[in-house]
């Protein structure tokens, strides 16, 4: 299933948000991910 559609997942430096970002930028979403780490 392509997305098409730019998200924002903030926690994405690691565990769930990491996953989802991944998973989302694989579907064909433009992912902008926010954190407090930098990874």
């Amino acid at each position: 299933m392509k997305l098409n559609k730019t998200v924002i997942v903030t926690g994405a430096a690691s565990g769930i948000g990491y996953a989802c970002a991944k998973l989302l930028s694989q579907r064909g979403s433009k992912v902008v991910g926010l954190d407090v780490q930098r990874k």
